[in-house]
């Protein structure tokens, strides 16, 4: 990465003691491991970025911008670029996008195909920019790093899961996020945000925060258990983790045993497992 920090005077620091001036404070950690592993969680609100050491401990602040947009895929690429420009050199990427993801291609972009944002009409030019986009490729060369790019449930989910069984995470943040996991093994993505869920509405129509914040957190709360007991019937996990920036709003006392409420620096953390193991539909950077 470079150094130029004029390109993102305006990120956001998210430790509570970072420098003054605009580079990220790096982290004075005893003997960082490399590689290092740049890792981007981009969200339907923020865009956030750290580094990571071969541990997956940070060694430098998380970076964060606000989403704006529109935005097609040149805009996203160029915005991650300046964020991740001050931060300590990598030698290596994993990126996680908010829809569904083969091979470093986008197939789906429910944010980022609207004309303003989560819950405004859908933009048929910028669909189709969206629709299999090499966002893999592009990073690659912009960060000019090997780049993996995957669902960023899934990349929550290799944060956190233990490796034994079929586990799943769903996320719950500006939208609705899942991945499964059997073995620790990453298995294909599936869209289940998008499938119907209630009354006519999908799964992301119902739970996302816009949805949140009409209804508010009790009746939010029984969909999520609804939710919750359509994906044990379906795929009968072993253990079901519970991320995104709204997980802290799930009342756990009516959570089972097997079900657990993770943090959502997630997003960034799973980025260094994403290079641990080739996962099923993840791309695999040339060399």
């Amino acid at each position: 990465m470079s150094n130029d920090h004029h390109a993102t005077s305006s990120v956001d620091r998210t430790s509570d003691d970072h420098d003054s001036d605009d580079a990220p404070a790096v982290r004075s950690g005893e003997n960082p491991q490399h590689p290092f592993t740049l890792a981007v969680d981009i969200g339907g609100t923020g865009l956030k970025a750290s580094v990571l050491d071969a541990t997956g401990a940070m060694v430098a602040d998380r970076v964060k911008v606000l989403t704006t947009y529109p935005m097609p895929p040149d805009k996203l690429v160029s915005v991650l670029t300046k964020l991740a420009a001050p931060l300590p050199t990598a030698q290596r990427a994993s990126v996680g996008f908010p829809g569904m993801v083969r091979d470093g291609r986008i197939l789906s972009a429910p944010h980022f195909s609207t004309k303003s944002g989560p819950g405004s009409a859908v933009d048929e030019d910028l669909k189709n920019q969206w629709w299999k986009f090499d966002l893999a490729a592009h990073l690659m060369q912009a960060f000019g790093l090997p780049t993996k790019v995957a669902n960023d449930a899934d990349i929550q989910g290799l944060a956190v899961t233990s490796g034994h069984g079929l586990e799943m995470v769903m996320t719950l943040g500006t939208g609705f996020g899942t991945g499964v996991f059997y073995d620790g093994n990453l298995m294909p993505h599936l869209e289940i945000s998008h499938q119907p869920f209630r009354k006519g509405e999908t799964y992301n129509d119902q739970l996302g925060e816009a949805a949140r914040k009409d209804i508010g957190e009790e009746r939010w709360n029984k969909r999520v258990h609804k939710a919750i007991v359509n994906l044990r019937g379906l795929l009968f996990f072993d253990h079901l983790f519970i991320g995104g920036g709204n997980s802290r709003r799930v009342n756990r006392d009516a959570l089972d045993d097997d079900i657990t409420i993770i943090d959502n620096t997630a997003g960034i953390l799973g980025g260094i497992k994403l290079w641990e193991s080739d996962h099923v539909g993840v791309n695999q950077p040339p060399g």
